[in-house]
Order: structure tokens, then C-alpha cells, then sequence
């Protein structure tokens, strides 16, 4: 992706160097559990800490690590900024052509753990959203996980797909669209609110895409490809089926691989918020 020279975002608050966020115990099937139900979501970290709260040690204090960026971490950084401006762009246009205002939300770099405003959560979490606070939480480790344990491919355009998919929750979370999810889980049974989360996942994939409609002169060939490619990666049919060894439509909170694919392809050919009803759809 074309990147060196454009405009760095001044929301990122960079605490790889900080420790202590949250101090993991056993790791293992606890990582696990967190993967497979928060693999960059963010509205389910409100629902996952509170457990891992119990179960592992929180301190409430991040302190210095002592341990330095190498210049390939200080390069990330970099590019992280560069592509939260550009969702800044896009979005502050996009909301200005609909008579809304755009909310910039902050992104926070962290390794290991880190406590938010919706609790603590460790680097297993994946990237995620906090409506909380209104932050985008990633552990740039993440992407190393993704490509070795979930086969996915290489290259800073997976990255850029991750951060815009979670600036699409923070996109729904200003329209109101996760507060009328959240409303519309109540009362229901638990594969029936599965669905509600499926269509919320769908749609910030889908705002991925328009976001790199309006974007294409910074992708070169193959960009594209390294999105879809994690896409398909984290579809809640491929882990469940390398995880578990069996694939449990009824527990899917993200979508499989195949919708989480068109959706974002979708957003991509068409470039128009308003062809993302995932909730019509997914029903």
C-alpha cells in the first residue's frame, strides 16, 4: 500500500512500550476462548472480561518495560497513523455528505495487555472496539497469529483492513446502530442474538470495504487480496473448524468466511454506505 509521505494521525497513543495492563496466567485455553470469540469485534470484550477478570491477575497500572521499539515496530507506527488519517478522511467526508458529524476516535497500540474503559483484556483479545471510550485497541502481534496459526497472508493491507473494520464499529456505534443491536438481543434466544452479532461484524467489514473504495489511490495489486485473504482467515467456520475441529453455525458471532468476504467486496465495487443492511440480509 502507498502510505510513506501521507499525513499521520495525532489519535494514536502508543503503549508498546508500557507492561503490566494485564498480567496473564496460564495462558492457553484462555487465549483460546478469548480468539474464538472476540477475533477483532470489540463489542465483545464488554462480555469476556468481566470472566477473565477472575481468572487472571489486572493491575491498574501500566509501568515502563524497559523494553525498546526495534525500527521495524517504530515503521509500523508509523503506518498504523497513516491509515487511522486516512479513516479520518474518509469518514469525516462521508459523515459531512450525510449532515452528521464524525467523532475521531483514538487507537492505542499495546503489547501484552492492556486495561480499557470496557476492562482488561490481553493481547489474545485481538484488535477490538470499546465503545466506552470510543478507542481502537490492537496488539500488532496480532497479525503474526494471524498469518501463522490462521494461514492468512502477509502484508500491511490485512493491517489496514483490521483498523478500518474497527473504526466500522465506531462508525456504528455514532449512527446508534450497536446500541439498537445491543436492544434487539434482549429477550432473544441465544442463536437469535448470534445472528444480531453476525450482521453487526458484517456491516464494520462492509465499512472496511467503503473505506477502501475511497481510498484506491493508495492500493497497489494485491492489497485487495491481503484483505479478502484475512477475511477468510477469521470467519467463525474457519477457526471453529482449526480450533475445535467442528463448525457450530449456531454459535457464530462473526459471520463465516464466505460472508465476511462478499461483505467487504461489496463495500469495496460499491463504495455506498447505504447498501450495507447486513440486518435484512443476514435474517
Amino acid at each position: 500500500m502507498k502510505w510513506l509521505g501521507s499525513r499521520e494521525s495525532d489519535n494514536v497513543e502508543d503503549r508498546r512500550t508500557l507492561s503490566g495492563g494485564k498480567v496473564a496466567v496460564g495462558g492457553g485455553i484462555i487465549g483460546i476462548i478469548i480468539l474464538l470469540l472476540n477475533v477483532f469485534g470489540g463489542e465483545n470484550a464488554q462480555l469476556v472480561t468481566p470472566v477473565l477478570e477472575q481468572m487472571q491477575g489486572t493491575q491498574s497500572a501500566q509501568t515502563e518495560s524497559g523494553i525498546p521499539l526495534t525500527k521495524e515496530e517504530e515503521e509500523l507506527g508509523h503506518f498504523v497513523k497513516s491509515i487511522l488519517a486516512k479513516n479520518e478522511d474518509t469518514w469525516g467526508k462521508i459523515f459531512a455528505e450525510n449532515n452528521k458529524e464524525y467523532i475521531n476516535p483514538k487507537l492505542v497500540l499495546f503489547r501484552d495487555g492492556v486495561q480499557t474503559a470496557c476492562g482488561g483484556a490481553s493481547s489474545a483479545s485481538g484488535p477490538f472496539y470499546c465503545p466506552e471510550d470510543q478507542k481502537v485497541y490492537m496488539d500488532l502481534g496480532f497479525f503474526e497469529e494471524l498469518k501463522s496459526k490462521f494461514g492468512a497472508k502477509g502484508g500491511d493491507f490485512a493491517i489496514a483492513y483490521v483498523i478500518a473494520h474497527e473504526i466500522g464499529h465506531h462508525v456504528q456505534n455514532l449512527l446508534g446502530t450497536s446500541d439498537k443491536m445491543r436492544q434487539a438481543q434482549e429477550g432473544k434466544s441465544e442463536a437469535q442474538a448470534n445472528k444480531l452479532s453476525v450482521a453487526l461484524e458484517l456491516q464494520a467489514d462492509f465499512y472496511a470495504g467503503v473505506w477502501a473504495h475511497n481510498n484506491k489511490q493508495y492500493i497497489e495489486e494485491g492489497d485487495i487480496d491481503e484483505a479478502l485473504s484475512a477475511a477468510n482467515a477469521v470467519g467463525d467456520d474457519a477457526i471453529q473448524s482449526k480450533m475445535q475441529g467442528q463448525v457450530v453455525p449456531d454459535s457464530f458471532t462473526h459471520g463465516t468466511s464466505e460472508q465476511r468476504m462478499y461483505w467487504f467486496k461489496k463495500g469495496y465495487e460499491t463504495g455506498d454506505i447505504k447498501q450495507g443492511n447486513t440486518f435484512d440480509e443476514i435474517r
